[in-house]
Parts: structure tokens; C-alpha cells; sequence
């Protein structure tokens, strides 16, 4: 199967708060809305809301609410309104929301439920469910209280899914062989009960995997190797910290320097690896299995 390598992205750069804007597809499973923004020293709290339409009354349905605050004990409020009527709040502590900081909102849509993204970490642990296709939210609309003026939201960017839905092992070509300046991006869901799984860039020719990334949640350990002339190398293990969770979505960023590959996952830099397989324009081919369920792969 050959990878689809266009994609569009709706991206606002420094909109005026309170931000209403229409998103122009159907959310659909895969989908990954980026929200960047900066809280002032006096804001007392801000919202995201995924809304079904901007009517004000009656008022619309709001399938995602997503509310961090600072007046008194710093939280993170999730709901949803329906018909008018506020549902039960999910109130979570543990916010890496700071005053005078910068932050990056990262919302998955996945089949049943919003993933919202820490950084540097698995999901918060309460997630708003609820049936995406009976509430498809239509618009993104931002806004703060208590110092509105100040308040900055530098990026707030749509990007639509390619959902795979594939079963796996997931094996493509790529449409632009590996080089400099090249990326390759997977999105997937980890299994619940998941031991590994495995991501390789291959040289079709040879069959030699260039790059072999394996991460191993049953020991917590991100394996990277190289498979050159049917052997396997010497592995390396070293990490700060192991960035996959049972459950969790991810987004894998492959980036191919001139001396390395550098990885990120879910906007972190996890590891560098040195090029072991110096042909770089005959890596042509991504090989992903294991206990995942992919939900889109991109490349350019």
C-alpha cells in the first residue's frame, strides 16, 4: 500500500481572544487539534470548547469542555453541555498549566472519547467520552476570564486524519525515499495489554533495516537497532525517560539529519541515532507491527 503523503492543515496564527472558528471537515478518529497559547500572570482560568455550531440561545451543544483554572486551587475542569444542561464535571490536579508560562494543547479525537496530551507524558487521566458521531462538534472557541487583553493564543491548527485502520503487520512505500530534512510521522493507540511493538525504515533493495525502533512496555525499555547485511547490530537502550503508557495515543516524529535520526514522541525529543546504513536515499520502505492500533502514518 503507498502511503498518501498530502495533507492540509487549518492553521490561525495569533487570533484575537475570545477566538470562535469553524472547523471545515466532520471531526473524525485520528483528527489532532494543536492549541498554543500563553497565560498571563493575573488569568483566573481559560476554555477550550469543541462546540456543535455558535449559536449563543439557545446556546450550543459543547461536546468538549476543557477548562484550566488558577482561582484558588489550580485544576482542570472537563464536561459537556447538552440541550442547555452541563453534564458531571471530571476535575483532574495534576495541570501543567503555570501563570507567566507558555503551553501547548494537544486533543485527539479517538473513536469513543477526547485524549487530551500532556507534555512529555501520557494523557490526563480523565477523559471526556462521549459519541463523536451524534456529537460532531463544528467549531473551536477559545476564550479567558479574568485578563482577556493579555491573554495570547499564538497557534491553534486543525490536522486532518489519514485513519489506516489497518491490520497489522502495516507495510508501505514510501513515495520519496529517506534523505536529509525528510520526516515520517505515526499515529497510533497503544493496546491496554501491550508487551511492544515495532516501527523499521527498510531499504527495499537490500532489505536491510536502517533504522529499528522498538519500544518494549512490558520492561519500559525504547530498543533502537540496525539490520545490515542479515545481522543484527549492537542495540541501544539509553533514555531520560520511556515515553509510552498501556492505552495511551502517541504521535512518533522520525526526522532524518545528515549524521542521525532524531525521534520525538508527542512533541518531546526522546533519542538521536547515529546513521548505521550510510545509503540513505535507498530507504524506501516503513514496516510497523505489533500492540497498536495505527491510526495514521504520514511522510514528507
Amino acid at each position: 500500500m503507498m502511503l498518501s503523503l498530502n495533507s492540509v492543515q487549518n492553521v490561525i496564527y495569533n487570533p484575537v481572544i475570545p477566538y470562535v472558528g469553524t472547523i471545515p471537515e466532520q471531526l473524525e478518529p485520528g483528527t489532532l487539534i494543536v492549541i498554543r497559547g500563553h497565560v498571563p500572570c493575573d488569568s483566573d482560568r481559560f476554555q477550550v470548547d469543541l462546540q456543535c455550531g455558535s449559536s449563543v440561545k439557545p446556546r450550543a451543544d459543547v461536546a468538549f469542555h476543557f477548562n484550566p483554572r488558577f482561582k484558588r486551587s489550580n485544576c482542570i475542569v472537563c464536561n459537556t453541555l447538552k440541550n442547555e444542561k452541563w453534564g458531571w464535571e471530571e476535575i483532574t490536579y495534576d495541570t501543567p498549566f503555570k501563570k507567566e508560562k507558555s503551553f501547548e494543547i494537544v486533543i485527539m479525537v479517538l473513536k469513543d472519547k477526547f485524549q487530551v496530551q500532556k507534555s512529555g507524558t501520557s494523557q490526563f487521566p480523565s477523559n471526556r467520552e462521549g459519541d463523536i458521531c451524534k456529537i460532531i462538534p463544528r467549531t473551536v472557541y477559545t476564550e479567558s476570564k479574568g485578563s482577556a487583553a493579555n491573554h495570547s493564543l499564538t497557534c491553534a491548527k486543525i490536522l486532518p486524519t489519514i485513519c489506516l485502520s489497518k491490520t497489522l503487520p502495516f507495510v508501505a512505500r514510501l513515495n520519496t525515499s529517506m534523505g536529509p530534512g525528510r520526516t515520517v510521522v505515526v499515529k497510533g493507540e497503544v493496546n491496554t495489554n501491550a508487551k511492544g511493538f515495532n516501527v523499521d525504515l527498510i531499504s527495499g533493495k537490500s532489505k536491510d533495516i536502517a533504522l529499528h525502533l522498538n519500544p518494549r512496555l512490558n520492561i519500559k525499555a525504547f530498543v533502537r537497532n540496525s539490520f545490515l547485511q542479515e545481522s543484527w547490530g549492537e542495540e541501544e537502550r539509553n533514555i531520560t525517560c520511556f515515553p509510552f503508557s498501556p492505552g495511551m495515543y502517541f504521535e512518533m516524529i522520525i526526522y532524518c539529519d545528515v549524521r542521525e535520526f532524531k525521534v520525538a514522541v508527542n512533541g518531546v525529543h526522546s533519542l538521536e541515532y547515529k546513521h548505521r546504513f550510510k545509503e540513505l536515499s535507498n530507504i524506501d520502505t516503513l514496516e510497523i507491527d505489533g500492540d497498536i492500533h495505527l491510526l495514521e502514518v504520514r511522510s514528507w
